[in-house]
């Protein structure tokens, strides 16, 4: 038997005892535990937790995330929707005190009222808020004649407001925080809720002032204005129920607003309130300077050593020497800082396999095009050993050794204008080809010394991003040329009808006579080579490009994925030539002839006459407008904000090393080159670490950091003069598979090209339309304008490169810069700055 305690006291009449209380303590054997039962529901489809006093268990997932204010100034649907909807909204002033889940409904129900077309929007007498104060104006569905109404579920509506019946937790919320440098607390005197619904086919907004504090949670225990948005499930990303949500939140964040509207004694005064309040906003935002984004091309430095640069130094030679002395003390690091990152021996050897076949390939495919034009005196090997002395030669001196030089479509164009004047006057193709390469390399000599890049800064976003697709339109037009040109020979053929009539006549039965199998059926029909020919091409295009995006799928890890994509072009290349080779050794495929005559052999200058001096000095200016061009927009796209480099530009000294390899690849008659698109984007983004970032659903590649390096152009480069020694393994690689590679860097160089991003708008759904900045800022019908005008020029610029008349190809670099006084005399005339501000700045 357990003892147990008592308590007594005596009595006050007596001497004796008197127990008053007894009380047993509770031991572990006497506690009750609280018990529970597990039960499956079998219209949810789930399994519930009940307590034994009828309570369901259930999980809420809760995230809080940080939503910027709206910027009233720059985002075109933040003004426009407080004067869209604060004279449609439904406005209740001094609403009873209710429970959420109450005044949602009453909301709800006014709602539903005002989308029947022509309805008279006097309140009914059974009205639940006999003192509020509404206004009610219909809410048809625009653009259609027959008045069609909105199907209101609003219980399907309720179920999407909260988490469920029981839990009447909000789940769509936005709301205001004050943080101080201690602590942070919730802004509690107002709410905005927002729902999403497929019977919605408008946005509806609602606007409530309760007539006292009402507690709706935690964290909402005094409201006092409940803003509700009801959105469509599929909305254009500026217009979508968040977009709303941030612009009304933006407004009722402000405190005086709020105490302005306590006061107001009518819906009238309530709603002009509101919209003064937002004038006043968006003259404040307006009149606050914006710092812009840097520019690649000024020099924003105050640095005391440069400044004694500009002072003492020649003025025709301060440009360069601001190059030298930001570049100069990182030229050892670019050798060795690569080591020092993490992974960063695996991208040193990825990317320079990459830049060897991306480099090397192109060069043979160029060669190919410059030995048919130019009768073989600028051969294969030619073009192969120019590319490994340019880019080791650039690779050592240059001051941004990111940028890859390399011959490019124009330049080979540019050649075959040459060679066809030389035709036609009869003059020797090597002297008047190097007399150009020297009045080139002389031009650009005086652009560098004199700081010409800085004019470079009048060429915006938009001018270099149609640059890149004209070149990315030039591989394009070069592969499917020589796809076109296979067919020709291969496919349609006498031979091949030939063919066709014999089988034909076989297939009817009837007697072949001997002229019929006569001498023309030895002739043979290749079309198995076109058809393998456009097989290894597309392969080669759909194998590299599946390799490159690996990354961003699920399969395999992280490491091996990134893995996978740095040697995409590589494997793709390398596969689709042994399927070509090997498995189709019987099918006779097309090579580019190799030969074995000397590479270096000095021009002479024998016949060369004054007359042909002064000529092609007008030849060698336009080549140099060409060249400064291309090389400056493939540094300032290198260069741009977005690639996050650390150790400066150096625009001016990279123009004065083109000058002096150009000058001395003329004299040997050896291809010229300079900065090439897409190479050198695409060896930014193969030594950068990127991370994929999620916005409203859309996925975005950023740049994190990139690793600045010089070995990576030099062991290509390497690697490319070795390849020299191995012309016969070369010639193995089938024609194809350069067209494939041509497609290849074509559709790769289209990442992060805004211009194609905007051509890409005219045909996707409006609520597919990412969230990006110009989308915010810039109306529909102006961002389609701007990419029209785009693409006239780019079609202008195509005209040029692609004409047959001869001498339009020499007006390729003037129509360049008539491009950029297009963009500042013209352009701001049919399109607001402001917008062009946001559509073509450096991100």
């Amino acid at each position: 038997m357990h003892r147990t305690d008592s308590s007594f006291r005596r009595h006050p009449g007596g001497g004796s005892l008197r127990r008053f209380s007894f009380r047993r303590k509770p031991t572990r054997e006497s506690i009750q535990e609280p018990s529970s039962t597990w039960s499956f529901n079998n219209e949810s489809n789930e399994w519930q937790l009940l307590r034994e006093d009828g309570a369901h268990i259930q999980l809420v997932y809760n995230k809080s995330e940080h939503i910027p204010l709206k910027d009233f100034a720059a985002e075109i649907r933040g003004g426009k929707d407080i004067k869209e909807f604060i004279l449609s909204a439904l406005v209740l002033l001094d609403v009873q005190d209710t429970s959420i889940w109450d005044l949602m409904e009453i909301i709800l129900r006014r709602i539903k009222q005002t989308s029947i077309p022509n309805t008279t929007t006097a309140a009914s007498p059974t009205s639940t808020i006999p003192t509020a104060t509404t206004t009610m104006i219909s809410n048809t569905v625009s653009g259609n004649s027959s008045g069609h109404r909105e199907n209101l579920n609003i219980e399907e509506i309720k179920q999407a407001l909260f988490v469920n019946d029981r839990v009447r937790i909000l789940a769509k919320t936005l709301q205001a925080t004050t943080a101080t440098e201690t602590n942070w607390t919730y802004d509690q005197s107002w709410l905005a809720i927002m729902c999403t619904s497929p019977s919605i086919l408008k946005r509806h907004v609602a606007i409530a002032r309760l007539k006292n504090p009402c507690n709706f949670g935690r964290n909402c225990q005094e409201a006092r204005f409940i803003v509700f948005i009801l959105s469509p499930m599929k909305e254009k990303g500026t217009k979508n129920f968040l977009e709303t949500g941030r612009t009304f939140a933006t407004i009722f964040a402000d405190i005086e607003l709020r105490a302005k509207l306590l006061k107001a004694t009518t819906q009238q005064e309530f709603i002009s309130i509101i919209d003064k309040h937002t004038d006043n906003l968006m003259e404040q935002q307006t009149s606050v300077a914006r710092n812009s984004l840097p520019d690649p091309f000024d020099d924003i430095n105050n640095n005391s050593d440069l400044l004694k640069v500009k002072t003492y130094y020649c003025p025709i030679l301060s440009d360069i020497c601001m190059d030298l002395s930001r570049r100069l003390p990182h030229y050892f690091s670019d050798y060795y800082d690569i080591f020092k990152t993490h992974h960063g021996s695996q991208k040193v050897v990825s990317t320079a396999v990459f830049l060897y076949f991306a480099c090397l390939l192109p060069s043979i495919a160029f060669g190919v095009l410059n030995s048919q034009v130019t009768n073989d005196q600028i051969s294969v090997p030619k073009a192969v050993a120019s590319q490994c002395l340019g880019g080791l030669f650039f690779s050592i001196f240059a001051g941004q050794p990111l940028i890859v030089v390399m011959t490019t479509a124009p330049l080979t164009l540019y050649v075959k204008v040459i060679c066809i004047l030389c035709t036609w006057y009869r003059l020797d193709f090597r002297e008047t080809y190097a007399l150009v390469g020297l009045w080139n390399s002389f031009f650009l000599i005086i652009f560098s010394f004199f700081g010409v890049s800085k004019v470079m800064k009048w060429s915006t976003r938009s001018t270099e991003e149609i640059f890149a697709l004209f070149v990315s339109v030039a591989f394009l037009v070069d592969a499917s040329a020589h796809v076109f040109q296979n067919f020709v020979g291969n496919y349609s053929t006498p031979a091949c009808k030939h063919y066709d009539d014999y089988w034909k006549l076989r297939r009817m039965n009837e007697s072949i006579s001997v002229n019929t199998t006569g001498d023309f059926l030895d002739e043979p029909c290749s079309r198995d080579s076109s058809l393998l020919y456009i097989l290894l091409t597309l392969g080669t295009v759909w194998l590299g490009t599946f390799l490159y995006k690996f990354k961003q799928t699920p399969y395999l890890t992280s490491a091996k994925r990134e893995l996978l994509a740095d040697y995409a072009l590589p494997v793709s290349v390398i596969v689709m030539s042994l399927i070509g080779s090997l498995l189709f050794s019987q099918i006779n495929l097309q090579s580019f002839p190799v030969n074995h005559e000397p590479l270096f052999v000095l021009v002479r200058f024998k016949s060369v006459t004054f007359k042909q001096i002064i000529a092609t000095g007008g030849l060698g200016f336009s080549l140099s407008l060409l060249m400064f061009l291309d090389q400056n927009i493939a540094g300032a796209i290198v260069n741009s904000p977005a690639n996050k480099l650390k150790k400066g530009k150096a625009f001016h000294v990279d123009l004065f090393v083109i000058a002096i390899l150009n000058g001395w690849l003329s004299l040997f008659g050896l291809t010229w080159m300079h900065g090439a698109l897409p190479l050198s984007p695409l060896h930014v983004k193969a030594l950068a670490d990127t991370e994929e970032r999620v916005e409203q659903g859309h996925i975005q590649s950023v740049i994190v950091k990139v690793r600045e390096t010089r070995i990576t152009v030099l062991l290509s480069h390497i690697l490319i003069g070795l390849s020299l020694f191995m012309r016969d393994i070369l010639k193995q690689i089938p024609m194809p598979v350069l067209d494939g590679l041509f497609l290849y860097l074509a559709l790769t160089s289209l990442d992060g090209n805004q211009l194609f991003e905007r051509v890409t708008l005219f045909f996707t759904e409006q609520a597919a339309y990412p969230p990006n900045h110009y989308i915010r800022q810039v109306p529909q019908r102006k961002i389609h304008l701007f990419t029209f005008l785009q693409l006239i020029q780019l079609f202008i610029l195509c005209f040029l490169g692609f004409s047959p008349i001869l001498y339009t190809k020499l007006v390729l670099p003037i129509w360049l810069v008539v491009m950029v006084a297009f963009r500042y005399r013209i352009l701001p005339k049919i399109i607001a700055t402001k917008y062009l501000r946001a559509l073509d700045q450096r991100l």
